[in-house]
């Protein structure tokens, strides 16, 4: 068996920063009147003992992670922080029970807009902030994990990254530290900008600050029910359309901007079609609302684009409920369900990146018909891609494809309608959250689903956000092995 001492320690520390967290919306309920801000300050109290025996026990004795140890590391300081997230849903005002509680944890620390909890109008604010927080803190560690961890453990193609975290000229400064402050600085600053912009487009002071925090994370929880359709102001869209968008981004290219390297972040591949897939879907949709729909065009550009942005980065904010929606248009967001955001950003999905790598793998595999005795070699971003890292890249939407099938599967033995399993499936595998039809879709809740099925959905978010392998290669016998 493999010390367990810094990977017990790390997690203590994330227990001890989620429970300061815990203490926000704590006093946000007790500023307001509401008695729900001593069930945030139980749950601090007891995520704060653990986090510290843990951290005061495993303090010394080692001095870095192995990797098997970054493994385990990377998959528990995101389940355990999701079971200690639950406790101020499990003893708050909504009376959730265990299963609910964990199910709501979980979407909110994944950055997936599935809820349980309905009458949102009514919680107490404290709830409400606590749900935008954990998905802006969701964003801060996905953002962490796949710039400097995932690249490390050469997960789906991520290798491909790892040159532009650590180069030859840089070894001997701590660029890492300069890239994560840098990184960090910018996700605080935009949450403010958004923040600041949608109060001064007419949202309230709390309901800006909650869907900054959500769409800048792109998780996608709001303050009402019925998402952003009481607000109905076409700035209030445009602002959120942006703060999604950009959180869909690679972060590390605001560094790059910082060093005012604009060129390399204007000549990349990746932003080239991650904008030019929601250009297309936005069009798509934009055109069918005004054929089939009879809307305006400024009426259509907004609610299509907005949808494709939102879908696609898998935010699950809505403008207008397209539960409804048959043919075309459907076809498109499922699809776009699946791709979700660039590498190094707070979306989830296969990425964009990946699609290029099969795209290039392709066009090579055509030219090579041609050219029989030809060396040909596909490139990403004017970089060859190795054989290794198209292998690790076909692997990965293998797993990703047999998981969303086995989920998909999996609820439809419960009882769900075959749509309705579908779409569960794809939104929680690729941590969208709204699903289609009228169950789950815009306007709908997870709460009338089975426990279990709101467990295998759990497991689906975590399994989606931390990469699939992160998670698999703990079940390997192998990996226990000393």
């Amino acid at each position: 068996m493999f010390d367990l001492r810094p990977v017990l320690f790390l997690i203590g520390n994330v227990l001890c920063l989620l429970a300061l967290a815990m203490l926000i919306p704590a006093a946000f309920d007790w500023r307001a009147g509401h008695a729900e801000w001593q069930a945030f300050v139980v749950s601090a109290g007891v995520t704060a003992t653990c986090g510290l025996a843990l951290v005061l026990g495993m303090r010394s004795g080692w001095r870095h992670l192995a990797i098997r140890q970054a493994y385990l590391t990377t998959a528990l300081c995101w389940v355990v922080p999701c079971l200690f997230a639950a406790l101020p849903f499990l003893w708050g005002a909504p009376d959730l029970g265990l299963v609910d509680a964990l199910f709501e944890a979980t979407s909110g620390v994944t950055g997936t807009a599935s809820t349980v909890l309905t009458g949102l109008e009514r919680l107490p604010p404290g709830l409400l902030l606590w749900r935008g927080l954990l998905q802006w803190l969701g964003g801060i560690g996905m953002i962490v994990m796949a710039v400097a961890v995932l690249p490390m453990l050469n997960i789906g193609g991520m290798q491909m990254f790892r040159i532009e975290v650590i180069s030859a000229q840089d070894r001997a400064t701590p660029r890492a530290a300069r890239i994560g402050s840098t990184i960090v600085g910018v996700y605080v600053v935009l949450t403010v900008v958004l923040y600041l912009a949608l109060w001064a487009a007419g949202m309230g002071r709390f309901d800006a600050l909650v869907h900054a925090m959500t769409s800048i994370s792109t998780g996608g929880f709001g303050t009402h029910d019925t998402s952003l359709a009481p607000f109905d102001q076409a700035g209030i869209d445009f602002i959120l359309c942006v703060g999604m968008l950009l959180g869909g981004l690679p972060f590390l290219h605001f560094f790059y901007l910082a060093q005012g390297d604009w060129r390399r972040v204007a000549r990349n591949q990746q932003v080239h079609w991650y904008l030019g897939l929601m250009l297309l879907g936005g069009l798509a949709i934009t055109l069918w609302l005004i054929n089939s729909r009879g809307f305006g065009v400024a009426t259509a550009v907004r609610h299509g684009f907005f949808t494709v942005v939102s879908v696609m980065t898998g935010t699950g904010l809505t403008s207008i409920d397209y539960s409804g929606w048959a043919g075309m248009p459907v076809a498109i967001l499922f699809l776009l369900t699946f791709v979700g955001g660039c590498a190094g950003s707070t979306a989830a999905g296969i990425k964009v990146f990946r699609f290029q790598f099969l795209f290039a793998n392709a066009i090579m595999q055509v030219r090579q018909l041609l050219r029989p005795h030809a060396v040909l070699v596909p490139s990403f971003n004017g970089k060859p891609i190795a054989r290794e890292v198209l292998g690790s890249v076909m692997g990965f939407l293998f797993v990703y494809a047999l998981s969303f099938a086995v989920l998909a599967m999996l609820l439809a033995l419960l009882g769900l309608d075959l749509m309705t399993s579908l779409s569960a499936a794809a939104s929680a595998i690729s941590n969208v959250g709204l699903g289609l039809g009228e169950v789950i879709g815009p306007g709908g809740s997870y709460a009338v689903l089975p426990d279990l099925g709101k467990l295998l959905l759990a497991a689906g978010m975590l399994l989606g956000r931390l990469e699939m392998f992160v998670l698999l290669v703990l079940v390997l016998p192998g990996f226990w092995d000393e």
